[in-house]
């Protein structure tokens, strides 16, 4: 299924999200990339961590699966993820989750995630950003940004070769000091978000698992801070009080909800 095939609603959020990119291109290089990174590494597929990947990784996906089947939205997945996991041998503390759902763990991450429940919050909050089409979003955020800079940048030099020397400089002054406020602004602001919402959405999948969310606020507490230069996982995924707060904001929420059915489980983060 391509992606022009699916809602362009995202399940989770209700909204449709910013995209511009050609589907095909995009996944192809994600996929290329995860790829090169696999055949770099040393796979730990067989080995008791290894199983015990594969079995979170699949359990996650089943419940996700199951939840989008429940709220008719099984489009969303269906011959579009493409899920595969792999467990490589490195001292990265780190995981990801490439769009369309390939999932690669380094072997370091279990020095901090050294259960079965933390384990399957990393690679909850992980898939979370592939569900929500994070990437996608801030590759498409980039690419209209950089667009509109080309643009205001060619028409300087027009003023230029029109005879408005003036025009042309303040104007390119004005383009290199809104690409630079865009990028702290913008798309830094914007990727906090994101990360608050990989939060809830991973909390949210673990919870449905039948995993315990009670330990995630505590999990971040102690290996992020002071730690998060010495552990990958959480010097690219900042943590700070707030954050935490708003962990332990979205656990009440989770614990005391009902219903994850009725509508959009992030209609209000």
């Amino acid at each position: 299924m391509a992606k022009d095939d699916r809602s362009p609603i995202n399940p989770f959020t209700g909204k449709e999200h910013y995209d511009t990119l050609n589907d095909d291109e995009f996944l192809a290089m994600c996929y290329r990339n995860y790829y090169e990174d696999i055949s770099q590494c040393v796979l730990l597929d067989n080995t008791p961590y290894g199983q015990l990947v594969l079995n979170v990784a699949s359990r996650l996906i089943r419940t996700v699966e199951d939840f989008l089947s429940r709220i008719g939205r099984y489009d969303y997945v269906e011959d579009y993820y493409d899920w595969e996991f792999h467990l490589a041998q490195d001292n990265q503390v780190n995981a990801y989750c490439m769009p369309g759902g390939k999932i690669l763990v380094y072997s370091g991450l279990f020095s901090i995630a050294d259960d079965e429940e933390k384990l399957a919050f990393v690679l909850g909050h992980e898939m979370a950003h592939a569900l929500l089409d994070h990437t996608r979003t801030k590759f498409s955020v980039h690419q209209t940004k950089d667009a509109l800079a080309d643009i205001s940048m060619i028409g300087s030099f027009a003023l230029d070769l029109l005879g408005f020397e003036n025009a042309g400089a303040v104007t390119r002054t004005a383009v290199t000091l809104a690409d630079i406020g865009s990028h702290y602004f913008l798309t830094q602001p914007w990727g906090r978000d994101q990360e608050y919402e990989a939060d809830k959405l991973g909390m949210i999948i673990i919870h449905l698992a039948g995993y315990d969310v009670n330990i995630v606020p505590d999990f971040w507490q102690e290996f992020s801070g002071e730690n998060a230069n010495t552990f990958d996982f959480f010097s690219t995924h900042p943590s700070d009080d707030k954050r935490i707060a708003v962990m332990r904001e979205s656990l009440v929420e989770i614990l005391n909800e009902t219903d994850f059915y009725s509508g959009p489980v992030l209609s209000c983060a």
